[in-house]
């Protein structure tokens, strides 16, 4: 344990999924730390890797939410945001393209489409935005980002010269592209996939077979699927010349970051690494004598490029320490420690009941926050 003196607090949480945003975690360990430590200058910054809960850190941070009416990942019209600040939008494909958004939860592998993250994508450039910021995460298509071509005026053409229909099984019948009418704004524009997987498009841990069935995929719609991303890469590289397949991080968000690549000639970033300083996170760690940090579950895929670890290896780079709230924690002291987390803090711990635990975070947050108090900033029980 080591009690600081002097200094602020920053409070840098990601989301705990399925319970509260990272929003109203920060809130809550920030409004326990405050009433445990009196004066204390506690600062709430919420986090988030590029997926789900990207928006909400984005407008935490003083971005501007943006709705806009476009085509969920099934067809359904669905109301979408971006966020806008100084000519840089945040782009979140699970806002229009997550499997949040599936009507009824009902899984449609096959045929799921990216087409309204382009929308979201085109809305930016109406904006006059010079970057957008692509966070890639939850998504519930695995078409290799051809629907979010297609929205950005891109055509998938078949042997008879007819529109490919949405989703990646159908990229199996595609003979050409037809690049004419692709959105001209694209070219004078600054993309970054903030993103935190490494999967290539295709293979054995490409999109498809890795993600795929998470999205309701079977052992052969799985196959069917990386057949068909791989007729799509050969399509592209043919059209383009650019052969992206095999670059780590284009399989994420079934294979949009691909997409990404090729067309919009994005780059591939750390998504918790780029939005500590898009979010202006990272100035805030100097001179803080505590950074709190977390998300629900912290675990082995933590370690993996996940929001706590890269709060606190930032941190730890500014020889701040680090703790960490969560649902629930199932790495060890030694794990932790080599991520940067001085100690790790469970609702679990607290609350046995996990029912309890995701339908009631924020006052066992705040007793969480006075325990972290008591540990390190010399507060009170």
């Amino acid at each position: 344990m080591r009690e600081g003196t002097s200094g602020h607090v920053v409070v840098a949480p990601d989301k705990f999924k399925g319970s509260l945003g990272a929003a109203g975690v920060a809130a809550a360990v920030a409004g326990g730390l405050r009433a445990a430590v009196p004066g204390l200058d506690a600062r709430e910054h919420p986090v988030a890797d590029g997926g789900d809960g990207t928006i909400e850190a984005a407008t935490s941070a003083g971005f501007t939410r943006t709705e806009v009416r476009c085509t969920g990942p099934t067809g359904d019209t669905v109301v979408a945001a971006l966020a806008v600040r100084d000519g840089i939008a945040v782009v979140e494909l699970a806002e229009a393209s997550g499997l949040r958004r599936l009507p009824g939860g009902r899984p449609a592998a096959m045929t799921a489409t990216s087409r309204g993250t382009g929308e979201l994508i085109r809305a930016a450039l109406d904006l006059s935005c010079r970057q957008v910021v692509l966070g890639l995460g939850g998504s519930a298509c695995t078409d290799g980002g051809a629907g979010m071509i297609q929205a950005l005026g891109g055509r998938l053409l078949d042997t008879a010269g007819a529109d490919l229909s949405p989703g990646g099984g159908p990229l199996a019948d595609l003979d050409r592209l037809d690049l004419s009418g692709l959105d001209p704004r694209v070219a004078s524009t600054e993309f970054v996939v903030a993103s935190d997987v490494d999967n290539p498009l295709t293979g054995p841990h490409g999109a498809a077979a890795v993600y795929g069935p998470q999205k309701g995929a079977s052992a052969s719609e799985v196959a069917l699927l990386d057949a068909a991303l791989t007729r799509w890469a050969e399509v592209v590289r043919a059209a383009t010349g650019v052969d992206a397949a095999g670059v780590p991080g284009v399989g994420a968000a079934g294979g949009v970051g691909f997409a990404a690549v090729v067309f919009l000639r994005a780059e591939l970033r750390s998504g918790i690494d780029y939005l500590l300083d898009l979010l202006d996170v990272r100035p805030a760690l100097v001179g803080a004598r505590l950074v709190v940090t977390g998300e629900g579950s912290l675990d082995e895929q933590t370690l993996h490029g996940k929001a706590p670890a890269g709060v606190a290896a930032a941190a730890r780079a500014v020889g701040v320490p680090a703790v960490a709230v969560a649902g629930r924690n199932t790495l060890p002291a030694a794990a932790l420690r080599s991520a940067g987390i001085a100690q790790a803090y469970a609702l679990s711990d607290l609350e046995a009941d996990p029912e309890r635990c995701m339908r009631e975070p924020v006052p066992l947050l705040r007793r969480l926050a006075g325990q972290i108090a008591a540990d390190w900033l010399g507060g009170g029980r």
